[in-house]
């Protein structure tokens, strides 16, 4: 995403979220916000959701952001009261927030957040008292000093969501991000998905890929970032979390899918994994 404009991925990850709320029983993610949010632009892509992989992208969608939720309760159990979500896009956690206590900060591209705005206003949607927008432009402002100037205190411990966002960063932005988040108290996590280094799939995982490649690099969103799970390790044990999950299609499938009536299910592609570190 170019800084100054609207993400276009952001809406098609929200479209595949309400499309999950109407076309799936029981659901991965229960997000009744994302219908309101996308409106009348939601109707005009039923008959495109109804694709395999439509369907296929819409699972993974659901299940990142139940797995991040999941993990962020925990930590809230552990007395975590501070919540960030990097590269918010359309991300809807802030507005059926279950904490009473935690404060979420979503932190995106102005150009974007003015446009999360407006949609949420035309939605009649509003703000609740726990979340402040974080506006930043990276390349003028570091993760750090925005976060502080909009309240957040770094001298306690929180927990980040930072879905759909690591494979479109240079690996400079991402270990810069990695820093900020483990320089916080112990107790602090993350958790993010990634892509695999595309040499590393087999061919007809490497269609699929080159077929995806090609769609988000035409919405001017290109793939630049891809790892390893052994290289995704080194690079946190590096930046300084010291305990690590990574989980796959297959666990995912096993933990969120399982007997599933309808066969809801993530794709046998599995072009990427979900970790979470903790510091």
């Amino acid at each position: 995403m170019k800084t100054g404009k609207a993400s276009k991925t952001a809406l098609r990850v929200a479209i595949r979220r309400a499309a999950h709320q109407v076309m799936e029983r029981p659901r991965i993610l229960d997000d009744p916000i994302a219908v309101r949010l996308v409106g009348s632009g939601f109707a005009r892509d039923m008959e495109r959701a109804m694709h395999p992989v439509a369907r296929d992208f819409r699972a993974l969608m659901a299940v990142r952001s139940r797995y991040t939720e999941d993990r962020l309760a925990e930590a809230v159990g552990q007395g975590i009261a501070q919540y960030v979500v990097l590269g918010a896009g359309l991300d809807t956690f802030a507005y059926r927030n279950p904490f009473s206590s935690l404060r979420v900060f979503e932190v995106d591209f102005p150009a974007t957040q003015e446009w999360k705005r407006t949609m949420l206003a035309e939605a009649g949607i509003s703000l609740p008292a726990g979340l402040t927008f974080v506006p930043l432009d990276f390349e003028r402002k570091t993760l750090a000093d925005g976060l502080c100037e909009a309240g957040f205190d770094a001298g306690s411990a929180a927990f980040f969501g930072w879905l759909g966002v690591v494979p479109y960063l240079t690996l400079d932005a991402f270990r810069s991000t990695l820093a900020t988040i483990a320089r916080l108290p112990a107790g602090s996590g993350v958790s993010f998905d990634y892509s695999f280094s595309p040499q590393t799939l087999s061919p007809a995982r490497r269609q699929v890929f080159d077929t995806l490649s090609k769609r988000v690099a035409a919405a001017g969103e290109p793939f630049r970032l891809f790892f390893t799970p052994e290289k995704m390790e080194m690079e946190l044990r590096q930046a300084g979390f010291h305990r690590i999950e990574q989980v796959d299609k297959d666990q995912l499938n096993e933990r969120y899918f399982k007997a599933r009536a309808d066969g809801l299910k993530l794709s046998p592609a599995g072009l990427g994994m979900i970790a979470t570190a903790w510091v």
